[in-house]
């Protein structure tokens, strides 16, 4: 098989979540299991890093992953989904895994593949795993991709573990309260093992209380240890003042990624990086980190975060998708300056849309759309819905499509905004690189 062929059969053969939907989704850990005791064990020939949470952890690991390799480790960073190329998803010292390793991967455990029936995300993390053994990294930044107790990436027992914070998202499968979506990302928390949750909320801190009491885990709120004081635009990135709660010891630092909801996850990764330090016997200088840092989406090729694809009109695209993550983004559209806005918006068709929908700008048009997987909701029904809630605009099926038209539409002093769904933005980064 060439790699378009393996592509196929990964996509076509085996169940993807991204696509399908819950059709795709495995209850238990039993095929990672099989799959991870075939490879011998691929995950304890290298140091980890746990990330979970609703929102953030993408932009979480890319972080820490930049810092690490900044330090002089060989890193390992599995992500998903991926935007334009799935190679995204699994990366040495920022360089994706080449194409001929994939196919050899596929080519050569096809039998066993076969056997065991995983899903798409059973073997991706498997061949995460199996590269980074290959690769010897030293670390491995491991994100979750849903939930956490029973996510396929949690054979892993890690130097720390990282829950970014617990918002409403995937709650047919994690369950209809905080409590309950914050007890399904505990499970990542190994006996002994120090974690570092970002947001003590009230509704669910206790969970995590609970859990590390149990497992005798040391336990760590960034929030409760650091608070971001302010930021500043710089190019496309920010510069962000930090400073300690007890002491109040302030540090700064440049980011190479917008988003304001930056400065909450800058609280978690500077905690992080301090318990690695300190627990988990990791060793960086504050230089390192503050290189890392700066040059983060450059190194690790992060993408979809409050990403400048253009000026003049100024067109941004982001990648949160539910309704923490819309808060964020419109209260930074809200702050931005334009003559008028327009909204290249699509989501996926398991969304709960009354409480996404009030949350955007009425005053924008909106360009409704639908990225081209089976788990887009139908362009038209979005816009029946986003009718009722008072938006107003055109329908545009293709994400291409629907960017071309705002385009033509905006001026130079207006805003284009791209978001509300991760497939949204891969088909317009796919776009803007075709």
């Amino acid at each position: 098989m060439n790699y378009e062929e393996t592509l196929h059969f990964l996509y076509a053969s085996l169940p993807v979540f991204q696509r399908v939907g819950a059709a795709a989704y495995k209850a238990d850990l039993g095929n990672t299991l099989r799959l991870d005791a075939y490879f011998g064990h691929p995950h304890r020939q290298f140091k980890t890093v746990h990330v979970a949470g609703t929102n953030g952890k993408g932009s979480v690991s890319h972080l820490l992953a930049a810092v690490l390799q900044q330090a002089g480790y060989r890193v390992g960073l599995y992500t998903s989904p991926h935007l334009v190329d799935f190679r995204e998803r699994i990366r040495v010292n920022g360089e994706m895994i080449p194409r001929r390793e994939v196919t050899d991967f596929v080519e050569k455990h096809r039998k066993a593949v076969e056997e065991v029936s995983p899903s798409f995300f059973e073997l991706t993390v498997m061949m995460a795993f199996d590269w980074f053994a290959r690769s010897r990294v030293d670390v491995a930044v491991i994100e979750v991709g849903m939930g956490g107790r029973l996510d396929s990436t949690n054979v892993v027992t890690p130097l720390v573990g990282v829950i970014t914070n617990i918002g409403y998202d995937h709650m047919q499968f994690l369950g209809d309260t905080l409590e309950k979506i914050a007890a399904e990302k505990a499970g990542i928390i190994k006996p002994g093992v120090p974690v570092v949750i970002g947001e003590s909320a009230p509704e669910t801190a206790h969970v995590f209380v609970r859990r590390a009491e149990e497992v005798g885990s040391p336990l760590y709120f960034a929030d409760r240890l650091y608070e971001c004081t302010g930021s500043v635009a710089a190019g496309d990135g920010q510069r962000l003042s930090l400073r300690r709660r007890d002491d109040r010891e302030e540090f700064r630092v440049e980011l190479d990624l917008g988003g304001h909801y930056q400065r909450k996850n800058i609280v978690t990764v500077w905690t992080a990086l301090e318990v690695l330090k300190e627990r988990g016997g990791l060793t960086f200088a504050r230089e390192d980190i503050e290189k890392g840092l700066r040059h983060a989406a450059a190194v690790t090729g992060l993408a979809g975060r409050w990403q400048v694809l253009g000026r003049d009109p100024l067109i941004v695209c982001d990648t949160g998708h539910n309704e923490a993550g819309i808060r964020e983004v419109t209260a930074q559209l809200r702050e931005c300056r334009y003559r008028r806005l327009y909204v290249v918006f699509g989501v996926v068709n398991d969304k709960d849309l009354s409480h996404i929908l009030p949350l955007l700008p009425p005053d924008a048009h909106y360009l409704f759309t639908q990225a081209g997987i089976e788990r887009a909701l139908d362009a038209d029904v979005l816009a029946e819905k986003a009718w009722e809630a008072g938006l107003r605009g055109e329908v545009v099926r293709g994400v291409r499509e629907a960017l071309a038209t705002a385009r033509g539409l905006a001026a130079a002093e207006d805003l284009i905004y791209v978001g509300g769904s991760t497939f949204v933005v891969a088909d317009a980064l796919g776009t803007e690189n075709s």
